[in-house]
């Protein structure tokens, strides 16, 4: 057999889900490789950041895209190819496929055309943080990434205020010090939030703190980069006490720290809160 030919396989048609790296090229397991060896195709979100990995084990297998751009389009293609007997793995560029990464549609259309998905777990980014995190592991909610617009960031964060439940989130390092801000105005600065950063890479590191003294630290250091998984403690007694500040309030909060109108004031808070001017006002013409 020559050195391009592929072994026989007597691996089983299907859909084989599999977890690769976050960052550590040894995070991969002895089953993964040899499924990624024995697949007929390997779809990837990016396959040049694939190509690597698959270089650095020697795998030769044929890859195509399978990205958030032509999921709808690919998946079609490769659901044809596995009611016809193929099998394929489905990787993304780091984690497990489907957890805030593309392969939703293809799983969930495998599983409509009653084709076999195998999983093939692996590293997650938000399993580790949460494993080397400090806070309570026994109920925990996983979100993706928190919402990029301001107002609808504070919804998600008051939704959860009150929360018995440690609660992770991804988070872009240019928003991180705005979300942490967030969270000690909603939460109180004595909430306990642990910062997972660049987890299983040369430059990992851990935040653990109160959210008030975290947030002063990243005023300081403008210089977070990198992958960022965030963590919010459940809430405790005494905090769940602590009031969110009225619309009214925060009105008279933003006028005196900006020095500006009511009206502008509002617009802000309204901002904030995510709600337009109107229903803002009303809230604050009943407080």
């Amino acid at each position: 057999m020559g050195p391009d030919t592929k072994p026989v396989s007597t691996l089983a048609p299907g859909l084989y889900v599999v977890a690769t790296p976050i960052g550590n090229l040894e995070d991969i397991t002895l089953r993964a490789l040899r499924i990624l060896k024995e697949v007929d195709l390997i779809a990837c979100e990016d396959t040049r950041h694939t190509q690597k990995l698959l270089n650095h084990y020697g795998i030769t297998t044929h890859t195509v895209s399978y990205h958030e751009h032509n999921e709808a389009s690919r998946a079609e293609e490769l659901i044809e190819q596995l009611k016809k007997g193929s099998r394929i793995a489905l990787v993304t560029d780091a984690g497990m496929p489907g957890i805030s990464d593309p392969g939703y549609r293809v799983i969930a259309s495998a599983v409509e055309h009653e084709i076999a998905v195998v999983p093939i777990p692996g590293a997650s980014a938000f399993v580790a943080a949460l494993a080397a995190s400090g806070l309570p592991t026994d109920s925990f909610e996983f979100h993706g990434f928190l919402p990029a617009k301001h107002g609808q960031r504070r919804q998600v964060l008051e939704g959860i205020r009150s929360s018995k439940q440690t609660h992770l989130f991804y988070e872009a390092p240019h928003r991180l010090e705005e979300t942490v801000a967030d969270i000690t105005e909603i939460f109180g600065p004595g909430r306990y939030i642990v910062i997972a950063r660049e987890i299983t890479k040369i430059h990992e590191s851990f935040i653990r703190g109160l959210s008030g003294d975290i947030l002063q630290k990243l005023k300081q250091n403008t210089e977070i980069r990198g992958e960022i998984t965030l963590l919010i403690g459940k809430a405790e007694e005494s905090q769940e006490a602590i009031p969110i500040t009225s619309i009214r309030d925060r009105i008279k909060q933003v006028m005196a720290a900006e020095h500006v109108d009511e009206k502008a004031a509002l617009k802000k808070v309204a901002k904030e809160r995510g709600l337009s001017k109107s229903e803002a006002y009303r809230q604050m013409q009943r407080t």
